[in-house]
């Protein structure tokens, strides 16, 4: 089965394959170039060795081998001449300097098979006019004497052997100088076709260079400078203006990622302007609502207003008179008319205190003199002293330890543990002696002030009711009281931003702990200067 090959076509290349199509092409091109280099530097240092290192030892050499020749035609006609051995000195080094040019050459010449041809051609002259003009005529001059060796030089045709050889050795240096001169052309020629080569090198960089810049700036830079300018459009405000990015497909994708990121802020920014429409209208609404919470306050102002004045009036009449027909008539009329009598007075009076109560519970909050730093042991002094404690129930009875200073309103901190106090001693047992104990400890960000007793106790069940406005546990034949104590008592804990609890896990009497935050606005409660240990209430 044959795999057809998809081709996509060149405009829809990313940059990164462009990039890589030209520096392919690039390396490829400068490889080729390389590589021809390389075996024109092979070439011409081939051309180079046959110049310097061959041709010029054959020139010197041939040179030398016309000499050599020379130095043994010379020898033989001084020998004919004198008949002394010694003048047969030059052609026996010249014999020898022979061979030893031809040792040199013959290898030099093993790819020059012309010239090597003509080597050959100039050593058997040579030696044909050795063998039949110089040999014989040194013999005879040995043998016969001088004059019978210059006979057989001068015999005919001896001469023209010697020209025939030298002629020979002229053409064989004719030939190493036509190899020179070759392979001095084809060095030159070599040089040229590697300047060439490195021109070709430094047009392919320049042009790919000039194509890779063309590149970029046609498929990035432009475009990305486009796209940002539509950016800087859109961010000045125009959300609903479409982004267009050009170039690369990764610009292009770019953009399509930018404008659909700008679809999303236009969305959010819609939705967030929806509901700034909508807070605006809550704010309106609690606007409304804040102004409908004033007048209900001044109603409820007017309210207090008429309760404490107008409502008590009636009600402090009604006792008096109830209580001067109790005083006049008590035991003149039957038994049934002093209990109606009773129950009026006693009916007018919680109503009084039914009235203050609520009042004082009203207040809590409103008018407000600014939260001071606070010493609850001088607060619990006065507590004691407005209860009596000592007088009534003993040295003993309510003990505290380790107070700090926090910050709040004094009235309100004495009205709460007045509160907190007074309803431990209420709820008393009447078999034990009372022991009120009022603590604190300070915690990472508060203090939590405990007023504990060994009263009857407050069961877990009702540990949330007793703290609900009118709450009562108990009838208000047992124990007296409007039920309003424990309410005001959170109000005023509320009001400090703190919290009221009971703690459910005592099994013998109650304990009430209520924490006061340790905060910056408030400032930092502390603890008095010098700690109290188990302080006794003094009238």
């Amino acid at each position: 089965m044959i795999k057809r090959v998809q081709f996509t076509h060149p405009r829809t290349w990313s940059l990164r394959a462009r990039v890589t199509a030209l520096a392919t092409t690039t390396a490829a091109l400068l490889a080729m170039l390389a590589v021809s280099a390389a075996l024109l530097a092979t070439a011409n240092l081939d051309q180079l060795d046959v110049v310097l290192n061959k041709t010029g030892v054959l020139r010197l050499s041939g040179e030398q081998l016309g000499m050599a020749l020379v130095d043994q035609e010379t020898g033989v006609r001084g020998y004919a001449l004198s008949g002394d051995a010694a003048d047969l000195g030059p052609y026996r080094t010249g014999r020898e300097a022979e061979e030893r040019l031809y040792e040199t050459m013959i290898p030099l010449l093993a790819d020059q098979p012309e010239t090597r041809a003509q080597l050959e051609r100039a050593r058997a002259t040579a030696a044909t006019w050795r063998s039949t003009v110089a040999e014989p005529g040194i013999t005879a001059t040995r043998d016969q004497g001088p004059g019978a060796g210059q006979q057989v030089l001068n015999q005919a045709g001896g001469r023209e052997k010697f020209d025939q050889a030298r002629e020979q050795v002229a053409r064989l240096q004719e030939d190493i100088v036509t190899l020179r001169n070759a392979a001095v052309a084809d060095v030159q020629s070599t040089s040229e076709s590697l300047v060439v080569l490195l021109v070709v090198a430094g047009l392919v960089v320049v042009v790919m260079g000039t194509a890779l810049v063309v590149l970029i700036n046609r498929m990035v830079t432009v475009p990305v400078t486009d796209l940002a300018e539509q950016v800087r459009h859109v961010a000045g405000g125009a959300y609903d203006t479409e982004i267009v990015a050009t170039g690369s497909p990764e610009l292009e994708r770019l953009g399509r990622d930018v404008d659909a990121m700008r679809r999303q802020i236009a969305a959010d920014l819609s939705e967030v302007r929806e509901a700034r429409q909508a807070v605006e209208e809550i704010n309106q609404q609690l606007q409304a609502q804040a102004s409908e919470l004033t007048r209900s306050n001044r109603d409820l102002e007017q309210f207090a207003y008429v309760a404490s004045h107008d409502l008590q009036e009636p009600l402090r009449k009604v006792a008096s008179f109830c209580q001067l027909l109790q005083r006049r008539y008590a035991g003149q009329l039957d038994e049934r008319a002093d209990q109606y009598i009773l129950f009026a007075v006693d009916g007018a009076q919680r109503m009084q205190r039914l009235i203050n109560d609520l009042l004082a519970f009203s207040r809590i909050g409103r008018n407000t003199s600014g939260f001071q730093q606070v010493s609850l042991d001088a607060v619990m002094r006065d507590v004691a002293e407005q209860l009596n404690v000592e007088e009534k129930y003993g040295a003993d009875a309510v003990t505290w330890h380790d107070l700090p200073t926090v910050a709040g309103e004094e009235a309100l901190l004495e009205t709460l543990l007045a509160n907190l106090v007074g309803n431990s001693l209420k709820f008393r047992r009447t078999d034990v002696p009372v022991r009120i104990e009022v603590s604190a400890v300070h915690t990472d960000d508060s203090w939590d002030i405990t007023v504990s007793d060994n009263g009857i106790g407050i069961e877990a069940e009702f540990a949330e009711k007793i703290f609900i406005i009118f709450q009562r546990l108990h009838a208000k034949d047992a124990y007296p009281g409007t039920g309003m104590g424990l309410a005001i008592a959170k109000k005023i804990v509320e009001y400090h931003d703190g919290r009221i609890w009971v703690d459910d896990s005592r099994t013998a009497g109650a304990a009430i702990t209520f924490s006061l935050p340790i905060s910056d606005n408030s400032g930092a409660a502390t603890l008095p200067a010098v700690p109290t240990q188990h302080k006794e209430l003094t009238a």
